[in-house]
């Protein structure tokens, strides 16, 4: 591509369910954020460097994520050489965005949408945390694999294999180690967001945030193998996992990727794996 998709972060994303109302709320009280309504059944979550829709839909489903572009130029420049290419682009579903923005179908069926966000203030939250990456799983992993990486543009960072077949794969939209990431799965599911923290002592107090609002973790503490990363996880309202992770690795632009085994270590080098294949 002659306009790469380099640098593009992860800004918002949308979360459905059944109540998204109570998931509205669920996310405000986790993580501390402003929750207001945007229309009738979709409802805004907004923290300092985060920020989520959630609205009414298939339990757990996230029918987009959403990528902020550098600026206006580099997403009309990054517009034209996709279409030059072929892709079909759509009209954007995400009020977040300025006109202008677009869309594309993966694989999946999942959009990604591509803009800049209109000014709103985000709320004031004492908890650090931004929003850094979001994983699928999916039935169809190597579709997956070309197109993020192939015709978005997307940088590979790291792959798992077993006997040769991607198990995994890491992508990376800017210098950390992925803004997204699809695993192998007999079903094709949204699989966890993520919101990135600064230390280790970040994760303690998180964690003791959730012990304050009596939600267990679900997988964790643990530091992945790739993107070398603190982690732990828990569970919203709709069985949704949430992560919280520190010191995410960070990767030149330069950077070829690596492989992994399929096994647990890969997914925790201190212990047990969710292992989705």
């Amino acid at each position: 591509m002659t306009a790469p998709l380099w640098p593009a972060s992860l800004h918002h994303l949308r979360r459905d369910s059944e109540d998204p109302a109570l998931l509205a709320r669920f996310y405000g009280d986790l993580l501390g954020d402003r929750v207001e309504q945007l229309a009738a059944d979709e409802w805004l979550v907004s923290g300092p460097g985060r920020f989520m829709i959630a609205g009414k839909g298939g339990k757990g489903a996230v029918p987009y994520f959403s990528l902020a572009m550098r600026d206006a130029a580099h997403l009309e420049a990054y517009r034209r050489d996709l279409e030059r290419h072929g892709a079909s682009c759509e009209a954007s579903p995400s009020p977040l965005f300025a006109p202008g923005a677009f869309a594309m179908a993966d694989p999946d069926g999942r959009r990604v949408v591509f803009g800049l966000p209109v000014s709103m203030s985000s709320g004031e939250s004492r908890t650090a945390g931004r929003l850094q990456h979001f994983v699928c799983a999916s039935t169809r992993l190597e579709e997956m694999l070309r197109f993020y990486r192939d015709t978005l543009g997307m940088l590979e960072s790291d792959r798992v294999l077993e006997n040769d077949d991607v198990a995994a794969a890491f992508l990376r939209s800017d210098p950390e180690h992925h803004s997204f990431a699809s695993f192998r799965a007999p079903e094709s599911r949204p699989d966890h967001h993520c919101y990135e923290t600064a230390s280790w002592n970040d994760i303690r107090d998180w964690g003791d945030r959730m012990a304050s609002l009596r939600i267990p973790l679900w997988w964790g503490p643990g530091r992945h193998g790739p993107g070398n990363n603190l982690f732990f996880m828990i569970e919203d309202p709709d069985g949704h996992k949430v992560e919280f992770s520190a010191e995410l690795e960070r990767v030149p632009r330069e950077t070829g990727f690596r492989t992994w085994p399929h096994e647990q270590r890969t997914l925790n080098l201190w212990g047990s794996a969710w292992m989705r294949s």
